[in-house]
């Protein structure tokens, strides 16, 4: 998804399930296109998209659902969609809040799989008016805790983290903290925690390797992970099997008929990389499968970012002169 301004919103890509508002059931939105907002004059300051299905969040802090799950409620400062559960911070007893989680095919209606009020002095403010502001889900208001998708919902995160966002993978997770740090943690068989091995990570690392590069932004795709630096610098890393690091990739090689076999081996910097027959000299053409450590990307015309955001196999990127770039897989199911 992409913002143009307040409340203008755009949606593209595979929406079978209508996953953006307004566009139908039509198969594939090729090019970004107004979503047709739930209701007359609803201002939307958040979306939350998963696979199937999407959440909308207005100013006024209704929360609708679009694709495979539908549903509205109200009273809602933050929600956050994911294949397995959807999660809304909604408004409790003041001067508290309520953290619910609920199954995506309920429809918001009966009660949530899990709920827990969130203390008063976490629980985040309001806009003018009492409006719901654009959060943070899935780390929790006060930084202390985040949601996960598997029980335990909740869990604890050390305070010296000092968490200022964190980003959830399909198996790892990302954390940039306060002194723009990242730490990542969880599965590694693709490289997406970017420690330059393929182990998993029980609690949140420091990436050493960058290390006095203070970051301004963290994304985790399925397998692969993404942050901008405060300089507008981006950095990719983990899985590359449709080019969602922007690097070589067998799926491109593939569409362009350069694989007929492979040879494997590692870079210097540890990355997996794989040749393919057939390329323009009649020498191997490699790709590069996994990526383990960070790798510095340049965009065109050496544009600054600002923002990143990754899908389960693509990646997003919004300049500081408002370009967007996007790049990975590209194909409906």
């Amino acid at each position: 998804m992409a913002e143009e301004r307040t409340g203008g919103w755009f949606g593209f890509g595979f929406c079978g399930f209508g996953q953006a508002l307004g566009s139908g059931r039509r198969r594939q939105v090729h090019s970004p296109e107004p979503l047709g907002a739930p209701g007359a004059g609803v201002d939307i300051c958040r979306v939350s998209a998963s696979w199937s299905y999407t959440a909308f969040l207005s100013r006024g802090g209704r929360a609708e659902l679009s694709g495979s799950a539908s549903g509205a409620v109200g009273g809602c400062r933050d929600a956050w969609a994911s294949e397995a559960l959807l999660v809304v911070l909604r408004a409790g007893p003041e001067p508290g809040a309520e953290l619910q989680v609920w199954s995506p095919g309920s429809a918001l209606c009966g009660k949530p799989l899990w709920a827990q009020t969130v203390v008063p002095e976490a629980a985040g403010e309001l806009g003018p008016g009492g409006e719901a502001q654009a959060g943070v889900l899935p780390l929790l208001p006060g930084a202390c805790a985040y949601v996960s998708p598997r029980p335990p919902f909740c869990r604890p995160l050390a305070p010296e983290l000092r968490a200022r966002r964190l980003e959830l993978g399909t198996e790892h997770a990302l954390l940039l903290d306060a002194a723009g740090q990242v730490f990542s943690w969880g599965s590694g068989r693709h490289g997406q925690l970017g420690h330059g091995t393929l182990e998993a990570v029980l609690e949140p690392r420091l990436l050493e390797v960058l290390q006095g590069l203070p970051m301004a932004e963290v994304a985790a795709g399925g397998w692969h992970s993404v942050c901008v630096s405060e300089t507008g610098d981006i950095y990719t890393w983990g899985w590359n099997e449709s080019g969602q690091l922007a690097l070589p990739s067998r799926s491109l090689a593939e569409e362009g008929r350069t694989v007929t076999k492979e040879a494997t081996g590692l870079t210097v910097d540890g990355s997996e990389v794989k040749g393919a027959a057939e390329g323009e000299d009649g020498a191997p053409a490699p790709f590069i499968a996994v990526q383990p450590f960070p790798a510095l990307l340049d965009l065109p015309l050496d544009s600054d970012a600002v923002k990143a955001s990754c899908g389960s196999r693509h990646t997003a990127v919004v300049t500081r002169t408002g370009e967007l770039y996007t790049w990975g897989w590209e194909h409906c199911p």
